[in-house]
Protein backbone atom coordinates (compact mmCIF):
# COMPACT_ATOMS: atom_id res chain seq x y z
CA UNK A 1 0.00 0.00 0.00
CA UNK A 2 0.82 3.43 -0.28
CA UNK A 3 0.13 6.16 2.16
CA UNK A 4 -2.31 8.68 0.80
CA UNK A 5 0.25 11.56 0.89
CA UNK A 6 2.43 9.04 -1.80
CA UNK A 7 -0.46 8.52 -3.89
CA UNK A 8 -1.10 12.10 -4.33
CA UNK A 9 2.56 12.51 -5.53
CA UNK A 10 2.46 9.75 -7.66
CA UNK A 11 -1.00 10.44 -9.45
CA UNK A 12 -0.90 14.33 -10.09
CA UNK A 13 1.08 15.24 -13.00
CA UNK A 14 -0.27 18.95 -13.61
CA UNK A 15 2.49 21.31 -14.74
CA UNK A 16 4.44 22.34 -11.42
CA UNK A 17 3.38 19.15 -9.28
CA UNK A 18 6.76 17.04 -8.43
CA UNK A 19 5.45 14.32 -10.95
CA UNK A 20 4.59 15.85 -13.34
CA UNK A 21 8.26 17.92 -13.30
CA UNK A 22 9.61 14.16 -13.41
CA UNK A 23 6.99 12.75 -16.36
CA UNK A 24 8.32 16.02 -18.56
CA UNK A 25 11.94 14.19 -18.59
CA UNK A 26 10.85 11.71 -20.90
CA UNK A 27 9.68 11.78 -24.34
CA UNK A 28 6.12 11.61 -23.92
CA UNK A 29 3.47 10.67 -27.25
CA UNK A 30 1.32 13.35 -28.03
CA UNK A 31 -0.92 11.82 -31.06
CA UNK A 32 -0.53 9.62 -33.94
CA UNK A 33 1.17 11.00 -36.90
CA UNK A 34 -2.28 10.07 -38.80
CA UNK A 35 -4.13 12.48 -37.24
CA UNK A 36 -1.77 14.88 -39.10
CA UNK A 37 -2.37 13.15 -42.23
CA UNK A 38 -0.69 15.93 -44.59
CA UNK A 39 1.11 19.33 -44.55
CA UNK A 40 -1.43 22.53 -43.80
CA UNK A 41 -4.50 20.02 -42.60
CA UNK A 42 -6.34 20.93 -40.05
CA UNK A 43 -4.95 21.41 -36.44
CA UNK A 44 -5.52 18.83 -33.76
CA UNK A 45 -6.46 19.03 -30.24
CA UNK A 46 -4.10 17.65 -27.53
CA UNK A 47 -4.33 16.69 -23.71
CA UNK A 48 -1.17 16.03 -22.04
CA UNK A 49 -0.59 16.37 -18.52
CA UNK A 50 -3.07 18.96 -17.71
CA UNK A 51 -2.51 21.08 -20.84
CA UNK A 52 -4.38 22.04 -23.20
CA UNK A 53 -2.41 21.95 -26.27
CA UNK A 54 -2.95 21.56 -30.12
CA UNK A 55 -0.84 20.34 -32.94
CA UNK A 56 -0.42 21.18 -36.73
CA UNK A 57 1.85 19.93 -39.37
CA UNK A 58 2.78 23.00 -41.44
CA UNK A 59 3.80 23.54 -45.39
CA UNK A 60 7.09 22.03 -45.10
CA UNK A 61 5.58 19.30 -43.08
CA UNK A 62 7.19 19.75 -39.55
CA UNK A 63 4.79 19.58 -36.97
CA UNK A 64 3.97 21.88 -34.15
CA UNK A 65 2.74 21.33 -30.92
CA UNK A 66 1.35 25.07 -28.91
CA UNK A 67 -0.40 26.27 -26.54
CA UNK A 68 -4.11 25.71 -27.41
CA UNK A 69 -4.67 29.31 -26.63
CA UNK A 70 -3.65 32.32 -28.41
CA UNK A 71 -1.45 34.93 -26.16
CA UNK A 72 -2.86 37.68 -27.64
CA UNK A 73 -6.70 37.59 -26.14
CA UNK A 74 -6.78 33.79 -25.36
CA UNK A 75 -8.68 32.14 -28.51
CA UNK A 76 -8.47 28.74 -29.66
CA UNK A 77 -5.95 28.08 -32.14
CA UNK A 78 -7.74 24.99 -32.80
CA UNK A 79 -9.78 27.09 -35.02
CA UNK A 80 -6.94 28.76 -36.35
CA UNK A 81 -6.03 28.65 -40.29
CA UNK A 82 -2.86 26.56 -41.16
CA UNK A 83 -1.28 28.32 -43.93
CA UNK A 84 2.42 29.70 -44.98
CA UNK A 85 4.89 27.81 -42.65
CA UNK A 86 2.07 28.74 -39.76
CA UNK A 87 -0.94 28.67 -37.27
CA UNK A 88 -2.84 31.33 -37.59
CA UNK A 89 -5.35 32.84 -35.47
CA UNK A 90 -8.73 33.35 -36.74
CA UNK A 91 -9.82 36.22 -34.19
CA UNK A 92 -6.92 38.81 -34.97
CA UNK A 93 -4.99 36.62 -36.85
CA UNK A 94 -1.74 37.04 -35.05
CA UNK A 95 0.90 33.61 -36.43
CA UNK A 96 2.65 31.52 -35.01
CA UNK A 97 5.51 28.81 -36.05
CA UNK A 98 6.40 25.14 -35.13
CA UNK A 99 8.09 27.05 -32.40
CA UNK A 100 6.26 29.18 -31.00
CA UNK A 101 7.46 32.19 -32.40
CA UNK A 102 4.80 34.98 -33.32
CA UNK A 103 5.58 35.76 -37.74
CA UNK A 104 2.90 38.36 -38.18
CA UNK A 105 0.15 40.72 -36.38
CA UNK A 106 -2.58 40.63 -39.25
CA UNK A 107 -4.08 44.10 -36.70
CA UNK A 108 -1.81 45.60 -36.06
CA UNK A 109 0.38 48.48 -38.59
CA UNK A 110 3.29 46.91 -40.07
CA UNK A 111 5.50 49.82 -38.13
CA UNK A 112 3.67 49.37 -35.25
CA UNK A 113 3.96 45.44 -34.80
CA UNK A 114 5.73 44.06 -31.98
CA UNK A 115 5.81 40.28 -33.27
CA UNK A 116 9.51 39.67 -32.45
CA UNK A 117 8.31 40.18 -28.53
CA UNK A 118 5.90 37.28 -28.53
CA UNK A 119 6.08 33.62 -28.13
CA UNK A 120 3.70 30.88 -27.44
CA UNK A 121 4.50 27.77 -25.53
CA UNK A 122 5.79 25.17 -27.60
CA UNK A 123 7.29 21.69 -27.58
CA UNK A 124 10.09 20.01 -29.48
CA UNK A 125 8.17 16.91 -31.56
CA UNK A 126 9.90 13.80 -33.59
CA UNK A 127 7.95 11.43 -35.44
CA UNK A 128 8.43 7.84 -34.55
CA UNK A 129 6.89 4.45 -35.06
CA UNK A 130 3.42 6.34 -36.56
CA UNK A 131 3.81 8.69 -33.16
CA UNK A 132 4.34 12.02 -32.67
CA UNK A 133 6.41 12.42 -29.28
CA UNK A 134 6.64 15.68 -27.34
CA UNK A 135 9.18 16.47 -25.29
CA UNK A 136 7.93 19.30 -22.30
CA UNK A 137 10.81 19.39 -20.41
CA UNK A 138 13.46 21.73 -19.70
CA UNK A 139 15.47 22.68 -23.15
CA UNK A 140 18.75 21.47 -22.05
CA UNK A 141 18.04 17.88 -20.95
CA UNK A 142 16.58 16.97 -23.69
CA UNK A 143 17.08 13.07 -23.37
CA UNK A 144 17.91 10.66 -26.70
CA UNK A 145 14.90 10.16 -29.04
CA UNK A 146 12.93 7.07 -28.16
CA UNK A 147 13.47 4.73 -30.64
CA UNK A 148 12.18 1.69 -29.22
CA UNK A 149 12.36 -1.73 -30.93
CA UNK A 150 8.87 -1.67 -31.93
CA UNK A 151 9.13 1.85 -33.45
CA UNK A 152 12.24 1.22 -35.74
CA UNK A 153 10.09 -1.34 -37.56
CA UNK A 154 8.79 -1.02 -41.09
CA UNK A 155 5.09 0.60 -40.85
CA UNK A 156 4.28 -3.24 -42.76
CA UNK A 157 5.61 -4.82 -39.50
CA UNK A 158 3.74 -2.62 -36.88
CA UNK A 159 0.65 -1.76 -35.70
CA UNK A 160 -0.07 1.46 -33.30
CA UNK A 161 -3.69 2.37 -32.20
CA UNK A 162 -5.29 4.69 -29.27
CA UNK A 163 -7.94 4.55 -26.32
CA UNK A 164 -8.70 6.99 -24.09
CA UNK A 165 -9.37 5.01 -20.52
CA UNK A 166 -11.14 7.35 -18.14
CA UNK A 167 -8.90 6.93 -14.61
CA UNK A 168 -5.38 7.95 -13.36
CA UNK A 169 -2.29 7.01 -15.46
CA UNK A 170 -1.40 5.09 -12.60
CA UNK A 171 -3.88 2.47 -12.90
CA UNK A 172 -3.17 1.68 -16.35
CA UNK A 173 0.38 0.97 -15.57
CA UNK A 174 -0.02 -1.00 -12.71
CA UNK A 175 -2.75 -2.75 -14.52
CA UNK A 176 -0.15 -3.75 -17.19
CA UNK A 177 2.41 -4.97 -15.26
CA UNK A 178 0.35 -7.27 -13.02
CA UNK A 179 0.88 -10.54 -14.50
CA UNK A 180 -1.17 -12.48 -12.27
CA UNK A 181 -4.83 -11.12 -13.08
CA UNK A 182 -3.95 -11.74 -16.60
CA UNK A 183 -4.98 -15.85 -16.67
CA UNK A 184 -7.66 -14.64 -14.17
CA UNK A 185 -9.57 -11.62 -15.87
CA UNK A 186 -9.13 -12.80 -19.38
CA UNK A 187 -9.89 -16.08 -19.09
CA UNK A 188 -11.93 -18.18 -21.37
CA UNK A 189 -13.77 -20.90 -19.43
CA UNK A 190 -14.16 -22.88 -22.35
CA UNK A 191 -11.79 -24.24 -24.81
CA UNK A 192 -14.74 -24.21 -27.56
CA UNK A 193 -15.62 -20.56 -27.65
CA UNK A 194 -15.15 -18.15 -30.27
CA UNK A 195 -14.92 -15.51 -27.77
CA UNK A 196 -11.38 -14.16 -27.36
CA UNK A 197 -9.07 -14.84 -24.28
CA UNK A 198 -7.14 -17.58 -22.68
CA UNK A 199 -8.27 -21.04 -22.62
CA UNK A 200 -7.71 -23.76 -20.34
CA UNK A 201 -5.64 -25.85 -22.28
CA UNK A 202 -3.17 -22.40 -22.53
CA UNK A 203 -0.37 -22.85 -20.11
CA UNK A 204 -1.30 -19.25 -18.79
CA UNK A 205 -4.13 -21.33 -16.98
CA UNK A 206 -3.18 -24.63 -17.16
CA UNK A 207 -0.80 -24.06 -14.54
CA UNK A 208 -0.46 -23.15 -10.83
CA UNK A 209 0.02 -19.35 -9.60
CA UNK A 210 3.14 -17.91 -10.67
CA UNK A 211 6.58 -17.17 -8.53
CA UNK A 212 6.78 -13.09 -9.59
CA UNK A 213 10.71 -12.51 -10.34
CA UNK A 214 12.15 -8.43 -10.85
CA UNK A 215 14.90 -7.69 -12.22
CA UNK A 216 16.16 -4.02 -11.41
CA UNK A 217 17.35 -2.53 -14.56
CA UNK A 218 18.60 1.00 -15.34
CA UNK A 219 16.02 1.33 -17.41
CA UNK A 220 13.00 0.11 -14.96
CA UNK A 221 12.98 -3.19 -14.27
CA UNK A 222 12.31 -6.79 -16.64
CA UNK A 223 9.82 -9.31 -14.73
CA UNK A 224 8.55 -12.93 -15.27
CA UNK A 225 5.87 -15.23 -14.00
CA UNK A 226 7.05 -18.18 -13.27
CA UNK A 227 4.73 -20.84 -13.23
CA UNK A 228 4.85 -24.71 -12.35
CA UNK A 229 3.57 -26.68 -14.88
CA UNK A 230 3.68 -30.25 -16.46
CA UNK A 231 6.23 -32.33 -14.73
CA UNK A 232 9.66 -30.40 -13.69
CA UNK A 233 8.79 -28.10 -16.46
CA UNK A 234 7.76 -24.26 -15.67
CA UNK A 235 5.83 -21.74 -18.17
CA UNK A 236 7.84 -18.28 -17.80
CA UNK A 237 5.98 -14.85 -19.66
CA UNK A 238 8.42 -12.54 -19.30
CA UNK A 239 7.79 -8.32 -19.27
CA UNK A 240 9.60 -5.09 -19.09
CA UNK A 241 8.41 -2.21 -17.06
CA UNK A 242 10.26 0.58 -18.94
CA UNK A 243 10.19 4.33 -17.00
CA UNK A 244 7.75 6.07 -16.62
CA UNK A 245 4.60 4.31 -18.36
CA UNK A 246 5.95 1.72 -20.61
CA UNK A 247 5.05 -1.78 -20.99
CA UNK A 248 6.42 -4.73 -23.58
CA UNK A 249 4.77 -8.07 -23.53
CA UNK A 250 5.19 -11.37 -25.33
CA UNK A 251 2.27 -11.83 -27.70
CA UNK A 252 0.88 -13.41 -30.96
CA UNK A 253 -0.46 -11.99 -34.10
CA UNK A 254 -4.54 -13.33 -35.10
CA UNK A 255 -2.40 -16.30 -37.07
CA UNK A 256 -0.53 -17.34 -34.31
CA UNK A 257 2.97 -15.63 -34.92
CA UNK A 258 4.54 -14.86 -32.14
CA UNK A 259 5.17 -11.14 -31.79
CA UNK A 260 5.85 -8.33 -29.31
CA UNK A 261 3.33 -5.85 -27.85
CA UNK A 262 2.45 -3.29 -24.96
CA UNK A 263 1.36 -0.33 -24.16
CA UNK A 264 2.00 3.10 -23.41
CA UNK A 265 -0.47 4.84 -20.73
CA UNK A 266 0.31 8.55 -21.21
CA UNK A 267 -1.90 11.02 -18.37
CA UNK A 268 -3.93 13.66 -20.42
CA UNK A 269 -4.52 15.19 -17.25
CA UNK A 270 -5.04 13.36 -13.80
CA UNK A 271 -8.32 11.57 -14.18
CA UNK A 272 -7.79 10.45 -17.73
CA UNK A 273 -5.21 8.54 -19.61
CA UNK A 274 -4.79 7.81 -23.44
CA UNK A 275 -3.51 4.41 -24.06
CA UNK A 276 -1.41 3.56 -26.90
CA UNK A 277 -1.32 0.24 -27.89
CA UNK A 278 0.89 -1.41 -30.09
CA UNK A 279 2.37 -4.85 -31.50
CA UNK A 280 5.07 -5.87 -33.96
CA UNK A 281 6.06 -8.78 -35.85
CA UNK A 282 9.11 -10.33 -37.78
CA UNK A 283 6.52 -11.42 -40.65
CA UNK A 284 3.48 -8.61 -41.70
CA UNK A 285 1.17 -7.72 -40.46
CA UNK A 286 -2.64 -8.88 -41.63
CA UNK A 287 -5.65 -6.70 -42.01
CA UNK A 288 -7.14 -8.45 -39.45
CA UNK A 289 -4.14 -8.19 -36.60
CA UNK A 290 -4.79 -4.38 -37.44
CA UNK A 291 -8.47 -4.77 -36.23
CA UNK A 292 -7.66 -6.09 -33.04
CA UNK A 293 -10.50 -7.60 -32.07
CA UNK A 294 -9.25 -9.63 -29.59
CA UNK A 295 -7.88 -6.48 -27.33
CA UNK A 296 -10.74 -4.41 -28.28
CA UNK A 297 -8.61 -1.20 -29.20
CA UNK A 298 -9.18 -1.05 -32.92
CA UNK A 299 -11.33 0.72 -35.24
CA UNK A 300 -14.38 -1.72 -34.86
CA UNK A 301 -14.44 -1.01 -31.18
CA UNK A 302 -12.96 2.61 -30.69
CA UNK A 303 -14.41 5.76 -32.56
CA UNK A 304 -11.52 6.70 -34.98
CA UNK A 305 -12.84 10.75 -34.15
CA UNK A 306 -13.04 10.91 -30.67
CA UNK A 307 -10.87 7.39 -29.48
CA UNK A 308 -13.52 6.59 -27.21
CA UNK A 309 -14.47 3.01 -26.60
CA UNK A 310 -17.69 2.05 -27.75
CA UNK A 311 -17.81 -0.11 -24.63
CA UNK A 312 -17.81 2.12 -21.75
CA UNK A 313 -18.90 2.54 -18.11
CA UNK A 314 -22.22 4.26 -19.56
CA UNK A 315 -23.29 1.13 -20.95
CA UNK A 316 -21.61 -1.43 -18.60
CA UNK A 317 -18.54 -2.26 -20.85
CA UNK A 318 -21.53 -4.37 -22.72
CA UNK A 319 -21.40 -6.88 -20.35
CA UNK A 320 -22.97 -10.41 -21.41
CA UNK A 321 -23.99 -11.80 -18.05
CA UNK A 322 -24.92 -15.26 -20.10
CA UNK A 323 -21.60 -15.07 -21.61
CA UNK A 324 -19.78 -14.56 -18.07
CA UNK A 325 -21.86 -17.88 -16.81
CA UNK A 326 -20.68 -20.09 -19.83
CA UNK A 327 -17.61 -18.56 -21.87
CA UNK A 328 -16.11 -16.11 -20.08
CA UNK A 329 -14.39 -14.86 -16.86
CA UNK A 330 -15.98 -11.65 -17.12
CA UNK A 331 -18.55 -11.75 -19.61
CA UNK A 332 -16.83 -8.56 -21.37
CA UNK A 333 -15.48 -8.86 -24.91
CA UNK A 334 -11.82 -7.07 -25.43
CA UNK A 335 -8.80 -7.93 -23.67
CA UNK A 336 -7.67 -4.39 -22.86
CA UNK A 337 -11.90 -3.76 -22.50
CA UNK A 338 -11.85 -6.04 -19.93
CA UNK A 339 -8.48 -4.08 -18.49
CA UNK A 340 -10.62 -0.76 -18.31
CA UNK A 341 -13.20 -1.50 -17.01
CA UNK A 342 -11.90 -2.90 -13.96
CA UNK A 343 -9.40 0.10 -13.62
CA UNK A 344 -11.75 2.89 -14.51
CA UNK A 345 -14.08 0.83 -12.18
CA UNK A 346 -11.62 1.68 -9.28
CA UNK A 347 -13.04 5.31 -9.81
CA UNK A 348 -10.59 8.61 -11.44
CA UNK A 349 -7.91 8.12 -8.52
CA UNK A 350 -7.95 5.25 -6.34
CA UNK A 351 -7.01 5.09 -2.39
CA UNK A 352 -3.71 2.89 -2.66
CA UNK A 353 -3.52 3.49 1.22
CA UNK A 354 -6.91 0.84 1.26
CA UNK A 355 -5.03 -1.73 -0.30
CA UNK A 356 -3.98 -4.99 0.60
CA UNK A 357 -1.08 -6.37 -1.35
CA UNK A 358 0.98 -9.83 -1.59
CA UNK A 359 3.18 -11.55 -2.82
CA UNK A 360 1.94 -11.35 -6.55
CA UNK A 361 1.99 -7.70 -6.40
CA UNK A 362 5.52 -7.70 -6.15
CA UNK A 363 6.10 -5.95 -9.65
CA UNK A 364 3.35 -3.05 -8.72
CA UNK A 365 5.46 -2.51 -5.52
CA UNK A 366 8.93 -2.33 -7.36
CA UNK A 367 7.17 0.69 -9.80
CA UNK A 368 6.04 2.45 -7.51
CA UNK A 369 9.16 2.38 -5.23
CA UNK A 370 11.30 3.35 -8.93
CA UNK A 371 8.66 6.56 -9.48
CA UNK A 372 8.93 7.68 -6.06
CA UNK A 373 12.48 7.51 -6.72
CA UNK A 374 12.36 8.94 -10.28
CA UNK A 375 10.44 12.03 -8.28
CA UNK A 376 13.02 12.68 -5.75
CA UNK A 377 16.05 12.22 -8.54
CA UNK A 378 14.35 15.06 -10.16
CA UNK A 379 13.56 16.88 -7.40
CA UNK A 380 17.13 17.03 -6.49
CA UNK A 381 18.62 17.97 -9.78
CA UNK A 382 18.95 14.42 -11.21
CA UNK A 383 18.32 12.54 -13.98
CA UNK A 384 15.75 9.85 -13.32
CA UNK A 385 15.90 6.22 -14.37
CA UNK A 386 14.81 5.50 -18.15
CA UNK A 387 16.13 8.36 -19.60
CA UNK A 388 19.65 6.99 -21.49
CA UNK A 389 18.55 5.02 -24.53
CA UNK A 390 19.39 1.41 -23.31
CA UNK A 391 15.77 -0.04 -24.07
CA UNK A 392 16.26 0.28 -27.59
CA UNK A 393 17.02 -3.60 -28.30
CA UNK A 394 14.16 -5.05 -25.68
CA UNK A 395 11.37 -7.67 -26.08
CA UNK A 396 9.56 -9.89 -23.80
CA UNK A 397 8.89 -13.67 -24.57
CA UNK A 398 6.79 -16.66 -23.24
CA UNK A 399 7.39 -20.62 -22.51
CA UNK A 400 7.67 -23.71 -21.48
CA UNK A 401 11.54 -24.65 -19.94
CA UNK A 402 12.86 -27.01 -17.45
CA UNK A 403 12.53 -25.88 -14.49
CA UNK A 404 16.40 -25.53 -13.96
CA UNK A 405 17.08 -23.97 -17.36
CA UNK A 406 18.40 -20.53 -17.44
CA UNK A 407 14.84 -18.97 -18.67
CA UNK A 408 16.48 -15.98 -19.08
CA UNK A 409 19.44 -16.91 -21.46
CA UNK A 410 16.80 -19.12 -23.52
CA UNK A 411 14.12 -16.36 -23.35
CA UNK A 412 15.42 -12.85 -23.11
CA UNK A 413 18.63 -13.11 -23.77
CA UNK A 414 19.55 -9.53 -24.15
CA UNK A 415 18.40 -9.43 -20.33
CA UNK A 416 21.23 -12.29 -19.24
CA UNK A 417 23.60 -10.58 -21.09
CA UNK A 418 23.32 -7.24 -19.62
CA UNK A 419 23.52 -5.81 -16.29
CA UNK A 420 21.02 -6.44 -13.80
CA UNK A 421 21.08 -4.29 -10.71
CA UNK A 422 19.23 -6.27 -8.39
CA UNK A 423 17.05 -9.14 -8.20
CA UNK A 424 14.46 -9.24 -6.07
Amino acid sequence: MLSREENELLTRTEPGTPMGNAMRRYWIPALLAWELPEADCPPVRVKLLGEDLVAFRDTNGHVGLLDEFCPHRRASLFFGRNEECGLRCVYHGWKFDTTGRCVDMMNEPDELQFKHKVRITSYPTTELGGVVWAYMGPAELRPPLPRFAWAEAPATHRNVSKVIQESNWLQGVEGGIDTSHAPILHRAISNTTSRHGFKPSHPFVNSKASRIVVDLTDYGYHYAGIRPYEGTDVYVRTYHFIMPFHQIRPSRTSGGVPSVAGHIWVPMDDENTMVYNWEFSDEPLTDEDRLERRLGNGPLDVDQRTFRSKRSRQNNYLLDRQVQKTETFTGIEGVNTQDRAVQEGMGPIVDRSKEHLGPADKAIIQARRLLLQAVKTVADGGTPRGVDPTYYTLRAAEGVVASDADWRKILTPEISEREILQTV
